[in-house]
């Protein structure tokens, strides 16, 4: 049995990396999007996608310009939603339970640590964009190949499922923040690494309709809300394999399955319509679950949290 601290460091290591990759994909879509539209309003767009991340403007009067977005939820090393603190944050985990995390993964989340930049130039902010997905998915890598699937990789894995759950559903937040200059499908797909994926499965031009279910419901795609929900669940179970003869007294699988029952029974045309409505629902069950994960698991420490997170 892992001690508790060892158990939430793990993870809050899978969560940080994971949000580390999934916000350095949202802010290069979107990013990307301001400069080929011009007819996008920078201030509006900006403020949107600062409300989806969690994050907002110190002053509220002022613009918002896309250089305020990159100093807020790229390289801001005090905010909880950047990129920068959220692989400081991990180095700072895999620190604490180095008597369980290997040398691979600790020599990874160090060196990453150690190269980050303190500001970036506005030429290359695509280039520190892959930077971060490439040494995310490297950390995941030396995990998956490296460590026995025991509850050490149990806690990784779930912190990397409700995260990337979180994550992919704020993805596709954005995606209605102004239904006619947001990024299409096709760029939504993308930012996923689904492009492909999506046209070996559906083999046609991505539709609002399918790429939508592809990201929300498909079982096999691994970055799908569903699927991300499945995995929680599935390491749950195998962290505290009880199971009960009536209904369900886990809070943790209560809290995932009402979501996954939610999204899995409703028509995709009514997921469709009310898509800011139902994203800002898996967000709240993802909190919710962390919380239940919190007090089943490590109950004495203070759960780290997004800005603007509401009880």
């Amino acid at each position: 049995m892992l001690l508790s601290r060892i158990a939430e460091s793990l993870f809050w290591i899978g969560r940080y990396v994971e949000r580390a990759d999934g916000t350095a994909r949202i802010l290069d879509v979107h990013l990307q999007l301001l400069l080929e539209d011009p007819w996008i309003d920078e201030d509006t767009a900006c403020r949107s996608l600062l409300a989806v991340m969690g994050s907002f403007p110190a002053d509220t009067a002022a613009p918002v310009t896309r250089e305020d977005v990159l100093a807020r939820l790229a390289v801001d090393r005090a905010n909880p939603s950047s990129i920068v603190y959220s692989l400081n944050a991990a180095r700072e985990n895999a620190r604490r339970a180095r008597e369980i995390v290997s040398t691979e993964l600790w020599e990874c989340l160090n060196t990453t640590n150690a190269r980050m930049p303190r500001r970036l130039q506005t030429e290359k902010v695509h280039e520190f964009f892959q930077w971060v997905r490439e040494r995310s998915a490297l950390a995941v890598g030396v995990v998956d190949s490296s460590t026995s699937r025991d509850e050490a990789w149990q806690f990784f894995t779930l912190g990397r499922s409700i995260e990337r759950a979180d994550m992919t559903a704020r993805l596709l937040a954005t995606r209605s923040l102004t239904e006619a200059s947001g990024p299409s499908w096709t760029t939504i797909l993308r930012s996923c690494g689904a492009y492909e994926a999506y046209l070996r499965t559906y083999r046609g031009m991505p539709s609002a309709r399918n790429a939508a279910e592809f990201l929300l419901l498909d079982r096999l795609f691994p970055r799908s809300i569903i699927y991300s929900i499945l995995r929680a669940e599935e390491c749950v179970s195998a962290i505290d394999p009880r199971e009960d003869r009536v209904g369900v007294s886990n809070p943790v699988l209560r809290a995932l399955g009402r979501i996954r029952n939610d999204l899995e029974y409703s028509p995709i045309a009514e997921i469709l319509a009310e898509l800011p409505e139902h994203m800002r629902g898996v967000q709240r069950v993802t909190r919710e679950a962390s919380d239940a994960i919190r007090q089943r698991f490590f109950p004495t420490q203070a759960e780290p949290s997004w800005i603007g997170d509401t009880p």
